[in-house]
């Protein structure tokens, strides 16, 4: 057997050398690569349920859509009772209105003082008297006098108001705007506003007196009572755009 030639050992150690380095410099680039594209993904955040929702606009159409077809299905003397559509319209509006923050509206300074049960009871009084308010007045309603504005807001805003016009059976416009915020669970709908009256202020106004004079649970309690009391004249709780 021939002997290995020094010269020969040192070029095949520098050779194989080479070869691991080209092998070490692709490796990193390749894992270089991976974590540019991997790590970004690792670190997004997550879809939530907000962040997939619809926005303000799109989900008030989409109201009223459901809203007006399911009234189409009903016969007069249904669509003429308030006790008999306000079932409809609490089951499309209640996933979409925020009880809670509306009734700390209305309570204000009130709200810090009443218990948690308290809150609630008025938080629902409150709402189940919006119910009632609009769903007298959803037969008076039909798609084509209804129009939601181009919305215009921020698109990072966290409150946004939807405007719409409303024309009457005389054809006069009044205007309706619903406020909306967003939440964890997506936008929710917490003010209605008709001609500039404010439902939020409307009711913060006649509660805050009756709070400071009689208690809170007098409060309540009216509340309560007018829930089964005749439904007040008032455009529907959620509306459809107007053909253009």
């Amino acid at each position: 057997m021939r002997p290995t030639s020094p010269w020969a050992i040192q070029s095949g150690s520098v050779r194989g050398m080479r070869v691991r380095a080209v092998t070490v410099i692709q490796t990193l680039t390749w894992l270089t690569a991976l974590v540019f594209v991997v790590a970004p993904a690792a670190a997004a955040d997550p879809p939530t349920a907000a962040s997939t929702a619809p926005g303000p606009q799109v989900l008030m159409a989409d109201l009223t859509t459901r809203l007006f077809a399911a009234l189409d299905n009903e016969s007069a003397p249904v669509r003429h009772s308030a006790d008999r559509v306000l079932p409809l319209v609490d089951k499309l509006l209640s996933p979409h209105f925020d009880r809670e923050y509306a009734g700390r509206l209305v309570l204000g300074l009130h709200w810090r003082g009443a218990t948690a049960d308290q809150r609630e009871q008025f938080a629902s009084a409150l709402y189940r008297r919006l119910l009632r308010t609009y769903a007298g007045a959803v037969a008076e309603w039909t798609a084509d006098r209804v129009r939601i504005l181009p919305l215009r807001a921020d698109p990072e805003a966290l409150q946004v108001t939807v405007h719409t016009q409303v024309a009457d059976s005389r054809g006069s416009i009044v205007p309706v705007d619903f406020r909306l915020h967003q939440t964890a669970e997506g936008w929710k709908i917490f003010d209605v506003i008709v001609d500039g009256v404010s439902y939020v202020r409307n009711y913060h106004d006649d509660t805050d007196t009756e709070i400071t004079q009689k208690g809170l649970q007098a409060a309540i309690a009216r509340l309560e009572r007018s829930d089964g009391a005749a439904p007040e004249r008032a455009p529907p709780a959620v509306t459809a755009p107007m053909n253009e």
